[in-house]
């Protein structure tokens, strides 16, 4: 990953652990961003329900288009299964209706950084932060590179003009 977007995100991650680390939840947000224009908006996100999570995904790309965004930064808790229950995803799903209903369910802070290369993806368990029944942390996230994601929150970035680079000048 480009140093640049490290220098932009990782203040980002660090705050999310605070607020963690303090007894509260992480709110489902995302920042979206311009080094051309120099800026960055965010956009809370709805993610009640499917309808609202649409809409959601919606504003960002709204955002976008109006920021001429060149990266797009979501963070929000989610429901996983630990490694090794990975492989009986659908089986889970037909037995409990959902990850979050199911006794393998693992608490995560889910990261995605999509930019015009790509996109790099992190999920990182949530664990107690010491002995304390509210207060949780995170272990530094590991970013996985994708050239090609797909899904709701996928997708973000409006499309560059033919021979636009597209990077705001990041190499």
């Amino acid at each position: 990953m480009p140093k640049a977007y490290w220098e932009t995100i990782g203040p980002l991650i660090q705050k999310a652990r605070g607020f963690l680390e303090s007894g509260e939840s992480v709110e489902p947000i995302a920042f979206v961003g311009s080094f051309e224009h120099g800026t960055m908006t965010f956009v809370l996100l709805n993610t009640a329900d499917g309808d609202l999570k649409d809409a959601s995904a919606e504003q960002v790309r709204r955002t976008a288009h109006r920021e001429d965004a060149d990266f797009a930064f979501t963070i929000m808790e989610a429901w996983g299964l630990p490694p090794d229950k990975v492989g009986r995803y659908q089986a889970i799903l037909d037995r409990y209706g959902s990850i979050a209903a199911s006794p393998h369910a693992v608490d995560l802070v889910s990261f995605a950084l999509e930019t015009r290369h790509g996109s790099w993806v992190a999920q990182v368990p949530v664990k107690p932060k010491g002995i304390s029944k509210r207060k949780k942390t995170f272990a530094e996230p590991r970013f996985r590179f994708f050239s090609e994601t797909a899904g709701r929150f996928a997708e973000l970035l409006p499309p560059k003009p033919e021979g636009g680079g597209g990077d705001g000048g990041l190499q």
